[in-house]
């Protein structure tokens, strides 16, 4: 132990520069918040290289610990090395999706091969591997919990998938590779923002407005004038881009925005089709170094699936039997739209948004125009707090005195049914071009206990909602309503994480298990008791009618078949990209048509391809894992038959589903988690059964 603080004391010492880095400082912030209000850019780089000093320097005194082996001086200690690292990435890596700039970015590629060097330097440390095996073999002896056995394993699984019985020569292969990894979805990433940004649909011309209704006309004109251009402009971030495809009656701009979205990132200055190529090239070499025969069967060896064959045999049971449905939606669509105008021999992909939404219309008499005003985000917002003070008891307070990397962002305490502090919520909902698009949530820390004192953590969830205007508040579409929850679900996994072990708490669980916890709170969305509510006109405030919600209901499985069939086309693809042995001859566009040409329900579209700009599976963490979102929906369509057995507001059930999923985090295999909640292992015919897809 004596080594343990020479080593610290002497850490202490080359950190004294660094003191007056807000990122390396303890934060004067209410509950230790990260300090926004003095972060620069300059300050990331030093606070970067620092943090990883002083975890090289942790890591360096369990090494030379003389001591014999012991989970608490090796396992609990590596568990707590580099936590400045983490919490310095935590801040870093969330600001640079939300609000990123030329020099974030670059600061990113040259942080990139440091914190690769330090991943290695953890895992290939022969001494430190030596270590954690002498206390594996004991741990039957150990007397040690269920949480102290699993963070043992896992060490010990971490140390073997990462390369420590590799040999010399093959470890020094396994670290370029992994580095050179790292900076190649670094490119993969900053070229799919950079082709979103590249495009604009600058209209000048007001009859090409036709079919568009006000509020994106609106919408459109303040990006035009945010731009400065006259007239309208769209954009590929998806509250500009998805409401163009639906609504407009101009087939011609349709096809230009629907080809700029299905083409970014492949070919011209923001190409990444040989990106993608070398991606998976590295990742089949370092899974052959590491023993594997496909990346794929290396990335799933740690999750619920297991294998390859489980997850092919998954997504083939559900894509088989919905093929009819989805080819049958598609001719109903298509029927609709030659009786109603459509003169073409088929539908393209860029009129299938526009027939569609049409044909809800007439079937369903149902628009998101039409919702859109009962759907006032501020609303919106205490009704998704509300929901979980429902369930849960918990209560959410907006603070003003918490730093914030950009003025759209939202903080609130949120408070334990007994009034004890549970954690810090961020909440940053609108579009801008310094932020990726999509919806997601992550955090600044995570929760954790150490030498007795608890850290609670620090969370946040990051939409791309349609932004107020000059004439009317935040109206939400009802489908973003429902990524809200989505992304809420993800938060509370994290705000009810309970444990000593950041690396076993809160979401730190299973790619096919994370998703639980955020899908099962998209079937609020659909529950009338519940938008009943808060529901209600923005300016007029009377409820939204009975015979919507009734619509809403009604249309809930509206295209259910071609909608499953399209998400498994992503996961089916990623599995084929993740399954490969070599690289296939064919061009990346060409062998993703070859691959989901059997089962398309579109006809293709010469050059275009989503491979270029697949961020889940190229640059974010879903490799050889997008069918993880079909897992967890079968998940949580049978879990939420509880909820509707025993009432959707249950708190009996609530209270079980917080303590056996929520606040459990990877403790232990998440089969057995969820038979805890349930009772049984999860039944595939529940999603169907909810779907609509059954015969």
């Amino acid at each position: 132990m004596k080594k343990l603080l020479i080593a610290g004391a002497a850490l202490a010492l080359t950190m004294g520069c660094n003191m007056k880095n807000p990122l390396l400082m303890e934060s004067s912030a209410p509950f230790g918040a990260p300090q926004f209000d003095k972060i620069e850019n300059e300050h990331y780089l030093p606070a970067f290289e620092a943090a990883v000093a002083e975890a090289k320097a942790e890591i360096d005194a369990i090494v030379a610990n003389e001591e014999e082996p012991t989970f608490e001086n090796t396992i609990e200690a590596m568990e707590y090395a580099g936590r400045t690292l983490n919490n310095v990435a935590g801040i870093f890596y969330a600001v640079m999706e939300a609000h990123t700039n030329d020099t974030l970015q670059e600061i990113a590629e040259q942080i990139s091969p440091m914190l690769t060097e330090y991943s290695m330097y953890v895992s290939l440390n022969p001494v430190l591997f030596e270590k954690v095996k002498a206390v594996y073999e004991k741990r039957n002896e150990l007397g040690l919990e269920q949480d102290q056995m699993t963070l043992l394993e896992d060490n010990y699984k971490g140390f073997v998938r990462g390369g420590a019985n590799l040999s010399d020569e093959d470890k020094e292969l396994y670290s370029k590779w992994s580095e050179e990894l790292s900076l190649t979805t670094l490119q993969f990433s900053k070229n799919v923002l950079a082709a979103t940004n590249a495009y604009t649909l600058h209209i000048t011309d007001e009859a090409d407005l036709a079919g568009l209704p006000e509020f994106v006309r609106t919408m459109a004109a303040e990006t035009a004038a945010e731009k400065g251009l006259e007239g309208w402009a769209f954009t590929l971030d998806a509250p500009s881009y998805s409401p163009f495809l639906k609504y407009s009656e101009n087939r011609e701009l349709r096809k230009d925005i629907w080809t700029a979205y299905n083409t970014r990132a492949l070919g011209g200055e923001f190409d990444n089709t040989e990106i993608v190529k070398k991606i998976i090239d590295l990742r089949i070499k370092i899974a052959n170094i590491l023993g594997y025969e496909t990346y794929a069967d290396y990335a799933l060896e740690l999750r619920m699936a297991k294998d390859k064959a489980t997850v092919n045999e998954f997504i083939m049971n559900l894509l088989e039997p919905s093929m009819e449905f989805a080819k049958k939606d598609v001719a109903d669509v298509f029927a609709y739209a030659r009786k109603n105008g459509f003169e073409g021999n088929r539908l393209e992909s860029w009129d299938f948004s526009y027939w569609s939404e049409k044909y809800q219309q007439a079937e369903y008499s149902l628009s998101a125009e039409e919702l859109k005003p009962y759907f006032q985000l501020e609303s919106c917002i205490d009704a998704v707090f509300g929901l979980a003070t429902r369930l849960y008891g918990i209560s959410f307070t907006e603070l003003n005195n918490v730093p914030v990397y950009h003025e759209d962002v939202k903080v609130y305490e949120v408070k334990d049914v007994d009034g004890s502090h549970l954690a810090l919520f961020y909440a940053d909902f609108f579009p801008r071009a310094s932020k990726r698009g999509g919806a997601w949530m992550t955090s600044f820390r995570d929760q954790s206990i150490r030498d007795g004192v608890e850290y609670r953590p620090f969370i946040t969830i990051v939409c791309n909602f349609t932004k107020p205007t000059a004439d009317a508040p935040a109206l939400i579409t009802h489908d973003e309503l429902t990524t809200f929850l989505h992304e809420f679900g993800h938060a509370l996994h994290g705000i009810f994480a309970e444990g000593r072990y950041p690396s076993l708490t809160g979401t730190s669980v299973s790619r096919d298990f994370v998703e639980l916890p955020s899908q099962i709170m998209e079937n609020w969305a659909f529950e009338p008791e519940y938008l009943n509510s808060f529901a209600k006109h923005y300016q007029t405030g009377e409820p939204i009618p009975a015979e919507l919600i009734e619509k809403i209901v009604a249309a809930k499985n509206y295209l259910a078949g071609y909608a499953q069939v399209r998400q498994l086309h992503y996961g089916y693809l990623d599995m084929a990209w993740h399954s490969l042995t070599e690289l296939p001859s064919e061009g990346t566009v060409e062998f993703e048509s070859k691959v989901l040409a059997p089962y398309a329900v579109m006809p293709a579209v010469e050059g275009a391809a989503f491979s270029g700009s697949f961020s889940h599976i190229f640059s974010g963490g879903y490799s050889a894992g997008y069918y993880s979102y079909k897992w967890a929906e079968v998940l949580e369509a049978d879990a939420f038959s509880l909820f509707k057995e025993q009432g959707i507001f249950n708190t009996e059930v609530a209270a079980s589903f917080r303590k056996n999923i929520l606040s459990k985090g990877g403790t232990e295999d998440e089969a057995v988690i969820y038979r805890n909640f349930r009772g049984h292992d999860p039944q595939p015919e529940a999603l169907m059964e909810k779907l609509g897809l059954t015969k």
